[in-house]
C-alpha cells in the first residue's frame, strides 16, 4: 500500500473516529480503534557503535595508476585488465591513463575509437569506479607528443563525446585537460588561462553531466570559471564551476606543493594569481565541500609528517590519494601509531588515512516518536561525516520496515540531501534524517526497521562506519510493535489518557 493511500486512509479514520464520537461517545471511538487494525505502538531503537574496519566504498579512497595506449591495431582489452587487476583488489578506484599520442596530428580514427571503446567496455566489467585522464605524454616532452593546434584537441573530446556519455555509471571524474606533462597540464603550449577555459568548456559539454572534471591548481580553477569566491558557486547546478574540482600530484611536498601555490597574498597577486599555502588552503576547504580533490603525495618532509598531513587533509577535504607514491611518505604513516580517543586509537597512519579518504558516514543515533491520534510513526536517524570530504554524488535514502511473521515490507525513501555533510573540517556535524509513516490498517504484529543508502548513479551501497554488517535491506535501527486493538482502551485508562 502506497504512503499516499495511507495519508488518504488516516484523513478519513479521524473523520469517522469525530463521528462515532459523536454518535456513540466513548463506546464509539472504542469501536473505531477496533476497526484501525491494531493498538498501541511500541518502539525500541538499536545501539550503534563505531568501528574502525576498512570500507570499499564507492568514489572515493586509495588508487592504483593503469595506463593504455591507443593504437589502430586491434588490442584484447579484457585480457590485459584481467591480469593488471587481479593484483588490484585493495582498492574501489582506479585511475586510468589514456594515451592519445598517436592521434596528435589530426582525429582519432575510427579504429582508434572501436579501441577506446573497447577500453571502456572491459573497464565496465571491473569492481572499480574510474578516474580518467587522457593525455598524449608520458615521456616529459610535450612539444613532440601533443597536437600542434587547439582545434584538435578540443576536436579529440568532440569524438570521444558518445563514448564518455555511454559509460557514465562507471568514471567518478575525468582528470586534467588532455594537456601537459603526463597530462598534468604543465609544460604545455596551451596554458594561457583562454585555452585552458576553451579546454574545460569542452570536455565538460563531452563528459556526462554527472561526471565530475579536475584541474591541477586553485589558480587555474580560478582563471577558468571566472570566479574567486567559492560561496558563489551552487552546488549540483550543472554549471562548469560546479563540475570543476581539482588534482594536486604534488600534494604536501613543500610549503608551495610544487607549484600548486605562490608565495604571496592575493591582495598582493590579485584574486586570479597562485595565493601563499595558507590562503589557498582556506579556498580550497571552501570549494571543495562542493567539488572533489584527490592526487598523490610527494617527497618525505614535515609537511607531510602524519599529524600536518591530517590537519591539512581535513582543510582540503581529499577524496582519493595515490597508494603508489610517494613510497615514502606512505611508509613513513604506516609506522606512524594513532592515538587519539575511539575506536582508532592505535591503528597506523596508513590505514588511518585510507579509513578516512572521502566519506565516511556513522549512524550515531535512531529514535521514534508515535502519534496516535494521527496514528502516524516518525523515525529520525542521526548521522555524521567523519571523513576528510562529503559524499560528493546523490544517493538514495530508503527507510524499511519488515514484519517478522509474513512477507509484508514497506519502502520509503528518506528525501534528504546528505551531501551537506562536509566531513574534514566539520567532521563533528551531524545531520537528522526523517520520515513520517502512517500506519493506518496495519494489524498487529512487529516490524524490523532498517536504514540503506546507495549511490544512485551506480546502485552501490554506502557501507557505514558501524560494528554492526548491514543485511538485505541495509542498516537495523530498530523495531516497531504493533499491539492488538482491544487491549489499546486498556491501556490507555492505565496511563490516565482517556481524551481522544
Amino acid at each position: 500500500m502506497s504512503d499516499g493511500v495511507r495519508r488518504l486512509q488516516r484523513g478519513l479514520s479521524l473523520l469517522l473516529a469525530l463521528f462515532l464520537l459523536g454518535m456513540f461517545g466513548l463506546f464509539g471511538v472504542r469501536i473505531y480503534f477496533e476497526l484501525r487494525g491494531h493498538g498501541r505502538v511500541h518502539t525500541q531503537s538499536a545501539v550503534f557503535t563505531e568501528s574502525a574496519k576498512e570500507l570499499k566504498n564507492p568514489n572515493r579512497g586509495f588508487y592504483h595508476i593503469h595506463g593504455f595506449r591507443i593504437v589502430d591495431e586491434e588490442t584484447d582489452f579484457q585480457k590485459e585488465i584481467f591480469e593488471r587487476f587481479r593484483q588490484d583488489t585493495d582498492t574501489s578506484l582506479a585511475l586510468i591513463e589514456i594515451n592519445l599520442q598517436q592521434y596528435a596530428k589530426g582525429e582519432i580514427s575510427s579504429r582508434g575509437l572501436a579501441n577506446i571503446r573497447a577500453l571502456f567496455e572491459a573497464l565496465s566489467a571491473t569492481d572499480k569506479q574510474l578516474i580518467i585522464r587522457f593525455l598524449y605524454n608520458w615521456d616529459g616532452e610535450t612539444t613532440q607528443s601533443e597536437p600542434d593546434d587547439l582545434s584538435i584537441i578540443l576536436g579529440h573530446m568532440e569524438q570521444l563525446g558518445p563514448i564518455l556519455k555511454e559509460y557514465e555509471k562507471e568514471v567518478f571524474l575525468y582528470q586534467g585537460l588532455f594537456t601537459g606533462r603526463w597530462g598534468e597540464m604543465n609544460g604545455t603550449s596551451f596554458s594561457q588561462p583562454g585555452a585552458f577555459r576553451a579546454l574545460a568548456e569542452g570536455l565538460a559539454q563531452a563528459a556526462p553531466l554527472s561526471a565530475y572534471l579536475a584541474v591541477r591548481t586553485p589558480a587555474q580553477w580560478r582563471n577558468i570559471t571566472g570566479i574567486a569566491d567559492p560561496a558563489r558557486v551552487q552546488p549540483g547546478d550543472g554549471t562548469l564551476a560546479s563540475r570543476l574540482g581539482l588534482f594536486n600530484d604534488g600534494m604536501l611536498g613543500n610549503q608551495g606543493d610544487y607549484g600548486t601555490y605562490g608565495a604571496s597574498s592575493r591582495v598582493e597577486q590579485g584574486a586570479f594569481s597562485p595565493w601563499n599555502r595558507e590562503e589557498e588552503l582556506a579556498f580550497q576547504d571552501q570549494l571543495c565541500r562542493i567539488v572533489p580533490l584527490g592526487g598523490e603525495v610527494i617527497n618525505d618532509n614535515p609537511y607531510n609528517d602524519f599529524e600536518n598531513a591530517l590537519e591539512d587533509f581535513s582543510r582540503m577535504h581529499v577524496t582519493y590519494l595515490n597508494r603508489d607514491y610517494d613510497a615514502q611518505v606512505l611508509d613513513k604513516w604506516a609506522e606512524y601509531v594513532a592515538c587519539e580517543e575511539g575506536c582508532f586509537q592505535g591503528m597506523d597512519g596508513l590505514s588511518y588515512m585510507e579509513r578516512h579518504l572521502g566519506y565516511r558516514l556513522v549512524l550515531r543515533e535512531a529514535s521514534f516518536t508515535y502519534d496516535w491520534k494521527r496514528d502516524s510513526l516518525k523515525t529520525y536517524v542521526t548521522i555524521q561525516n567523519v571523513g576528510f570530504a562529503p559524499l560528493y554524488r546523490e544517493v538514495q535514502v530508503q527507510l524499511t520496515f519488515l514484519s517478522t511473521s509474513n512477507d509484508r515490507v514497506y519502502s520509503y525513501e528518506i528525501e534528504q540531501d546528505l551531501r551537506q555533510l562536509c566531513g574534514g573540517t566539520q567532521a563533528k556535524d551531524s545531520q537528522v534524517l526523517s520520515r513520517e509513516v502512517s500506519l493506518w490498517g496495519e494489524q498487529t504484529g512487529s516490524f524490523q526497521v532498517y536504514l540503506d543508502i546507495t549511490d544512485r548513479l551506480s546502485g552501490q551501497r554506502i557501507l557505514l562506519g558501524n560494528e554492526k554488517e548491514p543485511e538485505k535491506y541495509g542498516y537495523f535501527i530498530g523495531e516497531v510493535e504493533l499491539g492488538a486493538a482491544e487491549t489499546f482502551w486498556e491501556e490507555e485508562k492505565l496511563e490516565g489518557q482517556t481524551d481522544v
